[in-house]
């Protein structure tokens, strides 16, 4: 059953006199329980097709359905309705706040639902375990590696039991054994969890450890990718902590 369709869908900008076509007439399904990745170079219109599927942005023209649902023409009250709980963002930087330990940092997206205290934090120590960092939960960001700080980034995603993850280069600030990691733990959410992952990447190699690849190119699809046998990453056990 398809999670997300896009049809016929364009997204143009107005740069003064100027009109830019950041996506032209794009066709996609993605199948619930699938991991995709978007490659193209700078300016192909990746992150213009991310932030779309994220609700972030509308199409100019064309339909953007997910799951089943029209949102194109939605408020923006009900686009962040979506987001807060059906959507989960992994970012390149991570985006957590610094004056917050690890388990508040999970917390905040079901902060902005309304979720009590304790069931906030029974969550959020449930997340932050099914990435591996239960023990590190009072660590503040500066506290943590890299590698770390996108495990939480990625709990937090998970906390409010989404059933889309979008992930915008979540390997893009990580050296290679710590971004395997990353994908480790996505193919397993994947596996285990059933959960649809988007991402987006510059690098093939992090591409390949999904099923699909769509290759966008000046704003248009050009070729979509089978990989009959995605590479199988491994989690590390330990990473080195910040200092």
């Amino acid at each position: 059953m398809p999670i997300l369709e896009l049809k016929g869908v364009s997204r143009r900008y107005k740069n003064g006199q100027i009109t830019v076509e950041a996506l032209k007439e794009i066709d996609l399904t993605v199948e619930e329980g699938e991991f995709l990745s978007i490659m193209g170079p700078s300016g192909s219109g990746k992150s213009t097709m991310l932030n779309l599927i994220g609700c972030l942005d509308r199409p100019s023209t064309g339909s953007l359905i997910l799951n089943g649902r029209h949102v194109e023409k939605l408020s923006d009250n009900r686009l962040a309705d979506i987001r807060n709980q059906f959507i989960g963002f992994v970012f390149q930087s991570f985006h957590l706040l610094p004056d917050l330990d690890a388990q508040a940092n999970v917390e905040l997206p079901l902060i902005y639902r309304g979720m009590g205290a304790k069931e906030r934090r029974k969550r959020a120590v449930e997340a932050l375990e099914a990435v591996g960092l239960g023990e590190r939960r009072r660590h503040r960001p500066c506290q943590l590696s890299g590698g770390e700080q996108q495990r939480v980034a990625i709990a937090r995603a998970l906390v409010g039991d989404p059933a889309l993850i979008l992930a915008d280069e979540p390997t893009g600030a990580l050296d290679s054994r710590t971004g395997n990691t990353i994908m480790a733990i996505f193919q397993r959410l994947n596996r285990d969890k059933g959960l649809t992952i988007v991402q987006v990447t510059h690098e093939r190699d992090i591409a390949l450890h999904g099923s699909r690849v769509v290759h966008l190119k000046d704003g248009m699809i050009e070729n979509i990718e089978q990989v009959p046998e995605p590479l199988v990453a491994r989690e590390e056990e330990t990473e080195i902590p910040v200092a």
